[in-house]
């Protein structure tokens, strides 16, 4: 059996599951297994493909057809144009939040606090844009801040990167230029109606288990203890909570609150600054 052979009965698979882009996925899920990457299976097609391997992605591709996130199937998601080791104890990074990394690179800033960093996408990625920076991650989940560990260290920012146990602002001193969050937004009534692949992802991390709104609550009431003059804060939102958000941010009275859309139109995320 070929490479080639290989790719066919993958996405044959994948496609009897219901996946959209077989094709590309059984692209994935073979590299992975050959430790080669998908843009040079073209190359490889008439290769030989052993038993043991093809057995190996053909039971990766079922995991994929019941459901199971690729990222969790491949270990890891690219994130910003980096790559960031991901497990089922944190969220899948996403694009969406890359309008968050967009916006705050807009400014300068030294230091930097994200609450709730999961595997620390955001705060990794604004540590290694901004080389003279350093930054604090919190978070409740032991399992995601050593996910978040070992991707400060694969990405050479540990140095600048304390990563902390903490529920939101409870264990977190000083102040910082920028505060950045994507904490858990979903409504407990939203729930049930989630895309399959979600249930793969830590429910902490999804919901507050209330209206959405709780985490946002928080964060507003803390920030102006937690902010330079003029400090920024920034949190990614539930696409219908924009006008929620910023007026939770108008109300701790942040100024200059916008809400801004990703690259689909969709409100995504919410800024404002500290008065001083």
């Amino acid at each position: 059996m070929t490479v080639q052979d290989g790719l066919t009965a993958l996405t044959a698979r994948l496609s009897e599951g219901g996946i959209d882009g077989a094709g590309r996925e059984a692209r994935l899920i073979l590299s992975h297994v050959l430790d080669t990457t998908p843009d040079r299976m073209s190359l490889i097609a008439r290769d030989s493909l052993t038993p043991d391997r093809l057995d190996r992605a053909l039971g990766l591709a079922a995991r994929r057809a019941g459901g199971t996130p690729m990222s969790h199937i491949l270990g890891h998601r690219d994130f910003w144009g980096r790559r960031f080791e991901v497990t089922a104890d944190v969220l899948d990074p996403r694009p969406e939040t890359e309008t968050l990394i967009a916006a705050a690179l807009e400014r300068p800033f030294a230091s930097v606090l994200d609450l709730g960093t999961g595997s620390g996408c955001i705060l990794l990625t604004l540590l290694a844009e901004r080389p003279a920076a350093r930054g604090i991650g919190a978070d409740l989940s032991d399992a995601a801040l050593a996910v978040a560990r070992r991707n400060a260290a694969a990405l050479g920012v540990a140095d600048r990167a304390t990563l902390i146990r903490s529920d939101w602002f409870a264990a977190i001193s000083g102040r910082f230029d920028l505060i950045v969050s994507n904490p858990p937004y979903i409504a407990a009534d939203e729930m049930p109606d989630l895309a399959p692949e979600l249930s793969y992802e830590p429910r902490i991390a999804l919901t507050d288990e209330g209206d959405g709104l709780t985490a946002y609550r928080v964060i507003t009431a803390g920030a102006g203890a937690h902010l330079t003059p003029g400090g920024r804060l920034m949190v990614e939102i539930g696409w219908q909570q924009g006008a929620a958000v910023a007026d939770l941010f108008q109300r701790a009275g942040l100024t200059g609150v916008q809400i801004l859309p990703d690259l689909d139109g969709r409100d995504r995320v919410v800024c404002g600054q500290h008065p001083g």
